[in-house]
């Protein structure tokens, strides 16, 4: 891939943080952007601002989906990149209600599915297509304080090497986005425990869409914004007892300074 001049890209969970540094950095780099937020007024805002097309709506749901694939190439002609980038990170662990459980998968997990669904036949069929999952590094790793998004998150990045297994040979491209903590909305949500482990190490939305748009160019499956990550997923890799161990000597501090 050479560059992003006159590509269709939709970025889903577009009206901030990431999903609007991504909008705003292909626009620039040339490409035609729908942006998508469940927030029609943030949508709207950042669509007006990078010259895209703003397509508010439910990026979860099956009905939500349809909408915003058929409105997208109605509005691009086709839809050559997919960022599947909303995403929610709910606290608690194995006690979480059963409610926040169903709206990890829905939205972290089944809406990368069925996105899939609508976008792999026209794909296929042209022999080409791109698809961005924003994963996390949780995906990789864990995120302690949160079994949902912990566990969702991993799925995201299961699905998206399945993508990559079964129809790179067909022209499919996938590419997953694994940054820690990034100065935005959602990491402000974790409370403590995101401001103990991820804030100190904090990086900006740009400095993320700008890692992604790299990563793309270079064809990379894993895009790492922060890349210690890498060596961390080697040690769990190679050692995974110790990589746990390590994990819950974490676990322990957060509980002893009040953050669990």
């Amino acid at each position: 891939m050479t560059g992003f001049a006159d590509q269709g890209v939709v970025v889903t969970g577009a009206g901030r943080g990431i999903g609007a540094a991504l909008a705003r950095a292909f626009a620039a780099a040339g490409a035609r952007v729908v942006v998508n937020d469940l927030d029609a007024e943030a949508a709207h805002a950042v669509a007006s601002a990078c010259g895209g097309t703003a397509v508010p709506g439910d990026a979860a749901t099956a009905e939500g989906l349809a909408a915003l694939v058929d409105r997208a190439r109605a509005d691009l002609g086709e839809i050559d990149l997919w960022c599947a980038n909303a995403g929610v990170a709910p606290a608690g662990g194995a006690d979480a209600p059963p409610s926040v459980w169903a709206s990890a998968w829905e939205v972290n997990v089944l809406a990368h599915v069925r996105a899939a669904e609508l976008l792999l036949p026209r794909w296929l069929e042209r022999g080409e297509g791109r698809y961005l999952s924003t994963v996390s590094a949780a995906g990789l790793l864990t995120m302690l304080g949160s079994a949902p998004y912990a566990v969702t998150k991993h799925g995201a990045l299961a699905f998206a090497e399945w993508l990559s297994a079964t129809y790179r040979h067909r022209g499919l491209r996938v590419h997953a986005l694994c940054p820690q903590g990034v100065r935005t909305d959602l990491l402000a949500s974790t409370g403590a425990v995101g401001e103990a482990l991820l804030a100190p190490g904090a990086i900006s939305p740009e400095e993320v869409a700008e890692a992604a748009l790299a990563g793309i160019l270079e064809e990379r499956f894993l895009i790492l914004p922060h890349p210690e990550v890498a060596e961390y997923q080697r040690v769990r890799a190679v050692d995974p007892d110790r990589w746990l161990a390590g994990m819950n000597r974490l676990q322990q501090g957060l509980e002893k300074g009040g953050a669990l």
